[in-house]
C-alpha cells in the first residue's frame, strides 16, 4: 500500500469513524455493493440479510429469523461475522471481506415478527477495503458542502484528470435538449455556452448532462440559470451561469469531483515536501561545509612538521 493511500484511509478513519452511511440505492450503486452477497455468520452457518447502515464502528442490518438466529445467536454469545462484498465502479473482480463484531439489540422490523433490525458493533478496525469504500462516499459528501463554490475550469489538463472526453454537451431546457460548451464545474454549479437571448433564458429551469469516461457514466442534474453574460463578438450567443439543485446532486458526480481535487491537494503537498526536503538537504550540506576546517592555513597559525627521521644507516663489510 502507498504511503499517500495509507495517511488517505487514516484520516477517513478518524474522521468519520462514527458517521453512519445509510445504503440507499444510490448509495449501494456508488460503492458496488452487491446485496445478494452480504450474509451474517454466526458459528458456522450463514444467512443472508441486508444492510440498512454501516459507520467504521458498526453496522445495522436486517434479517430472518424464522430459521433459527436468535437461537444460534445465544449459543456464540451474540458474536458474529458480517460479510461484504463490493464491486466498485470500473473493477471487474468483486471484493470481499468479513468484519467480527457483536450483536448488541435486535427488534421487530417494521410491522413484521419474522424479520429483525440488528445492531452490530464492530470488535476491531474493519479491513482498509471497507474504509477505502465507505470513506470516499463520505469525504465526497462534507466536500460538495465545504468547497462547493470551488470551480474547476475544463482546461484540456482538468477534463483529463476527471475523465471527460470534451466541453461539448447537453442542457435540456423545458425537456427540449440544447447543445452547449461548458466552461467550468463545481459541487454547485456550472458555467456554460450556448445559442439564445439571455433575457429569455434567465431564472429558467435546465437539466445538464455530464459524461464521464473510465468507467462511462453520465449524470443528469436539475438546476435553474441564474446569471447571464454576453459572449464578445458573438451577438447570437450567451454564457449562462447554472446554479444545481443542491438537494438532487448525484453522489456519484460529487464522488468525481472530490476525487479530482483531493489528487490535486495530493500533488501540490508531494511537490510542497519534495521542495521542502530539497531545501533541508541543501541547508544541512551548507553547514557541513562550513564545520570543515579550512585548506588554507596562514602561515603564522599553520603547524611546523616535525622534521623527518635520519635515514637508516647500511650495514658494509666493513663493520662488520
Amino acid at each position: 500500500m502507498g504511503v499517500l493511500l495509507s495517511q488517505r484511509l487514516s484520516v477517513f478513519y478518524e474522521r468519520f469513524k462514527n458517521i453512519e452511511v445509510t445504503f440507499t440505492k444510490e448509495i449501494i450503486q456508488v460503492t458496488g455493493l452487491l446485496t445478494q452477497q452480504v450474509h451474517l455468520k454466526c458459528g458456522n452457518d450463514f444467512w443472508p440479510c441486508v444492510v440498512y447502515n454501516a459507520s467504521f464502528e458498526g453496522a445495522k442490518i436486517v434479517a430472518n429469523i424464522k430459521t433459527g438466529l436468535l437461537g444460534k445467536l445465544q449459543q456464540t454469545n451474540n458474536f458474529i461475522n458480517l460479510r461484504f462484498c463490493f464491486r466498485p465502479p470500473g473493477e471487474t473482480n468483486p471484493v470481499t471481506f468479513f468484519v467480527a463484531g457483536r450483536v448488541l439489540a435486535s427488534v421487530p422490523y417494521g410491522n413484521s415478527q419474522d424479520v429483525h433490525m440488528f445492531t452490530i458493533q464492530f470488535s476491531n478496525r474493519p479491513p482498509d477495503d471497507f474504509i477505502e469504500i465507505v470513506g470516499r462516499v463520505l469525504d465526497a459528501n462534507v466536500n460538495s458542502s465545504k468547497r462547493k463554490e470551488d470551480r474547476i475550469p475544463l482546461t484540456p489538463d482538468n477534463l483529463r484528470r476527471l475523465n471527460i472526453l470534451t466541453t461539448e454537451g447537453t442542457v435540456f431546457i423545458e425537456r427540449v435538449p440544447r447543445r452547449c460548451i461548458l466552461r467550468d464545474i463545481s459541487f454547485s454549479g456550472s458555467k456554460l455556452i450556448m445559442m439564445g437571448v439571455a433575457k429569455f433564458l434567465l431564472e429558467k429551469d435546465a437539466a445538464l448532462k455530464i459524461e464521464f469516461n473510465d468507467p462511462k457514466e453520465a449524470f443528469l442534474i436539475q438546476g435553474k440559470f441564474v446569471r447571464a453574460e454576453m459572449v464578445e463578438g458573438k451577438k447570437e450567443m450567451v454564457a449562462l451561469g447554472l446554479n444545481f439543485n443542491e438537494t438532487v446532486v448525484p453522489m456519484g458526480f460529487k464522488i468525481r469531483l472530490n476525487e479530482m481535487l483531493t489528487s490535486q491537494r495530493a500533488d501540490f503537498r508531494g511537490t510542497a515536501e519534495d521542495t521542502a526536503a530539497s531545501k533541508l538537504a541543501k541547508a544541512k550540506a551548507a553547514v557541513i561545509a562550513k564545520s570543515k576546517p579550512s585548506q588554507n592555513i596562514p602561515p603564522a597559525a599553520a603547524k611546523k612538521e616535525p622534521p623527518p627521521p635520519p635515514p637508516a644507516k647500511e650495514e658494509t663489510l666493513a663493520d662488520i
